[in-house]
């Protein structure tokens, strides 16, 4: 348990077990214990008016005990923020969503107000902010469904998730009009008998796998599915030397595919 600023006697702590409290969190003094449901400093508008009430003097060595909803690791993230120490890394949006929906719970303004994608560097939420940013490569942030939540967050964490995503896309634009890729959209020659071929078939493909890039950019379902079920990557793989004596396939759907994965791996991942 651990002794708060502005209410002497008035201690937190999260039961670990029946006879264990944690470590940052415990105090011989304190005559309060919070207990989680799977067995905070007064920063909380709910715990300041709690403790702030006319309470009976507890037995000696027999503290209160209020027993809360949220699980020990919602609890102990909960306290360390209230203490402006690092927070336990969050790996999920389940996690943060309980952290958030107890931050407002217990009216603590500056964590409820802080959506997933606006965690910054304060009390160790930027690698948070990078990881969520990350996870968002496989949204469509531009779909209705998400506009609620981007509505909910500053300007500045909107355009540098809409930086990222735009960078992906343009990244690989860019990165498949250079060499080693066919560049240029004029005729060409057969490599091996000379005769004029178009590379429509590869353009038409990189439409398709920029346009993918922009509803997905984290890239999965151009290279463990697009490039080789869609109609245009099939077309691709299959041009051939119109010169019948010829018939030289046009591109080497392996390398391509590795060189494609390439160019995706080296792509920003976060913000």
């Amino acid at each position: 348990m651990m002794e708060t600023e502005s209410i002497s006697g008035t201690a937190l702590a999260r039961m670990v077990n029946e006879d264990a409290f944690h470590k940052s969190f415990s105090s011989p003094d304190a005559d309060v214990i919070l207990g989680a449901k799977d067995r905070t400093s007064t920063t909380s508008g709910w715990f300041r008016s709690l403790f702030s009430m006319p309470q009976q003097s507890p037995l000696p060595n027999h503290p209160e005990t209020i027993n809360l909803d949220e699980d020990a690791y919602t609890l102990e993230s909960l306290l360390l923020m209230i203490c402006g120490l690092p927070i336990n890394p969050l790996t999920s949006y389940d996690e943060v969503d309980a952290l958030l929906f107890a931050a407002e719970k217990y009216e603590m303004p500056g964590p409820s107000s802080a959506p997933l994608l606006q965690l910054r560097t304060r009390c160790g939420w930027e690698e948070e902010a990078k990881r969520a940013s990350a996870q968002s490569l496989a949204l469509n942030i531009y779909a209705p469904e998400h506009q609620p939540i981007l509505r909910k967050l500053r300007s500045s964490a909107v355009l540098d998730l809409i930086n990222l995503h735009r960078d992906r896309r343009e990244g690989i634009r860019k990165r498949l009009d250079e060499q080693p890729f066919v560049t240029g959209t004029t005729l060409a020659s057969c490599p091996r008998c000379r005769w004029n071929i178009d590379h429509h078939t590869w353009r038409e493909l990189k439409y398709r796998v920029v346009m993918e890039m922009d509803v997905r950019p984290l890239g999965d379902t151009v290279v463990d599915e697009g490039l080789t079920e869609w109609p245009e990557a099939k077309a691709c793989w299959d041009a051939k030397c119109p010169n019948t004596e010829c018939t030289c396939v046009l591109y080497d759907h392996i390398e391509t595919l590795r060189l494609i994965r390439d160019c995706i791996d080296s792509l920003p991942r976060t913000t």
